[in-house]
């Protein structure tokens, strides 16, 4: 692509074109689909890297067989690999958002009151290596089940119980409806948001009313439904008489996934990807409405997997390509490499294909593309990068494609000692090991990922100790 048109797109429009390419790859797709075609709905989310924390005879025995029904009806239809296609993301790298509870599905008991909601949970950013995410029941204040987790409570913002499109295979075909068109191509799905308040105001039993849209970190558009019944169309208006910032805070908000495009359509309409790149239901469904634009074609010759690096040696042109599993230099006799490598033990200069064959164990081409699988938590994919460049037998160098592996590894360990609930404290709430009076009385800084007994406790003011009179 140019470089003068890819300065013109808006950066959100990149990121989401590397979480299409990297966050979910098409063996996590295929595998995932298979096992849920086959009714076996924890492989399947196991496949797409998502924890199932749920016990169904214990649901079952808390709230009932008709819940414990409900869920498992839910979670039979639950496609985890377009769940995770569709979870939020954050700039610039695209991972998941952490730190977030997602409701999914809500459940109410018989008296009609609410009793416990299917929600998807991610970690949070000091534990996110492997973007993992977990799947549980959250049954209201007071559950504790979260655990250490720092946002155990659904978030308003991000919803997708109103959005089941988004992941219920059987309402697949109510994307292309409310996918949500943009206003001469606005990211903001403005066409959309009377329908989905009216939803979402039936949700919270409120049949009419305002309601927000957050337009930015600081910016909230107060709207309100007009007509939301069923014999006029809804429509909404911006608020006509202002109100506190207290009472406006505590208005319903617009889901994200209803406020915004569907992020393919974005990609599609500037052509940063094409139809067959999309996940399969999300390309069945919008192809049911009209066919969908095309990117362009890719440039250029693609080359070959097993494609022989040409490097020029002693003034003729050298082969470096794969041999029993190592990347090797083809066009020198293997005593000669062995006795050129003892040269370079020794401190003397290297043969030019030498040169280059260090130069792919320890910076090559493709590190960038290793580094988005190892962000993503694609570790199979990034693995199998580095095998086709190196071969199966090849012992890495140290250098940058070295350290990427390394940290990689070193997060996930971080990951299992959060989920494990090992490291439950803020690092910056636990005093490091050796540490003198002085720093031992040291008041950590607050900030978002303080844990919310340990910020309360700080900001609370009591009342001092007075003698008795």
């Amino acid at each position: 692509m140019a470089s003068h048109i890819a300065n013109d797109l808006p950066p959100h429009l990149l990121m989401w074109q590397r979480v299409r390419e990297y966050a979910v790859p098409p063996s996590m797709i295929e595998t995932a689909t298979a096992r849920r075609a086959a009714g076996d709905w924890a492989g399947a989310c196991a496949a797409a890297r998502i924890d199932a924390d749920l016990d169904l005879r214990a649901v079952r025995h808390r709230h009932g067989t008709e819940l414990a029904t409900r869920l498992r009806a839910d979670l039979r239809r639950l496609a985890p690999d377009l769940l995770r296609w569709h979870m939020p993301r954050i700039a610039p790298d695209g991972r998941l958002r952490p730190g977030l509870t997602i409701s999914l599905a809500r459940y109410t008991g018989h008296d009609g009151a609410p009793a416990a909601q299917l929600v998807v949970r991610t970690p949070p950013a000091r534990a996110d290596a492997g973007q993992r995410m977990s799947l549980t029941l959250w049954e209201g204040p007071g559950d504790g089940t979260a655990g250490h987790h720092p946002h155990p409570h659904p978030d308003r913002r991000f919803r997708l119980d109103l959005h089941r499109h988004l992941w219920d295979v059987a309402r697949g075909g109510e994307l292309a409806r409310r996918c949500g068109p943009g206003d001469q191509g606005s990211p903001w799905a403005t066409g959309r948001w009377a329908a989905e308040a009216e939803l979402l105001l039936r949700a919270d039993r409120r049949p009419r009313g305002a309601f927000t849209v957050r337009l930015g970190a600081r910016t909230r558009a107060v709207l309100e439904l007009v007509a939301p019944d069923d014999s006029h169309v809804p429509t909404c208006r911006p608020l006509r008489h202002g109100l506190p910032p207290q009472e406006v805070a505590a208005l319903p908000v617009l889901p994200e996934a209803a406020a915004r495009v569907l992020p393919d359509l974005e990609l599609l309409r500037h052509g940063l990807t094409r139809a067959e790149r999309l996940h399969p239901l999300v390309a069945e469904a919008l192809t049911a409405v009209g066919p969908l634009a095309r990117g362009p074609e890719p440039s250029g010759p693609v080359p070959e997997p097993h494609d022989p690096h040409r490097v020029e040696c002693r003034g003729e042109i050298h082969r470096i390509a794969l041999r029993d599993g190592v990347l090797t230099a083809v066009d020198h006799h293997p005593v000669e490499l062995r006795r050129e490598e003892l040269l370079v033990a020794l401190g003397g200069p290297a043969l030019p294909c030498l040169r280059a064959i260090d130069a792919v164990h320890r910076d090559p081409e493709a590190l960038p593309a290793v580094r988005e699988r190892l962000g993503h938590g694609d570790v199979a994919g990034a693995l199998a990068v580095v095998e086709g460049l190196l071969g199966p037998a090849a012992v890495l160098r140290a250098g940058p494609l070295r350290r990427e592996l390394e940290s990689a590894a070193a997060r996930r360990v971080d990951h299992g000692l959060f989920r494990s609930g090992l490291v439950a404290a803020h690092p910056a709430a636990r005093r490091a090991p050796g540490a003198g009076p002085a720093e031992a009385d040291h008041r950590p800084r607050l900030d978002r990922r303080t844990p919310i007994a340990l910020r309360r406790k700080r900001t609370s003011r009591p009342r001092p100790r007075t003698g008795q009179i």
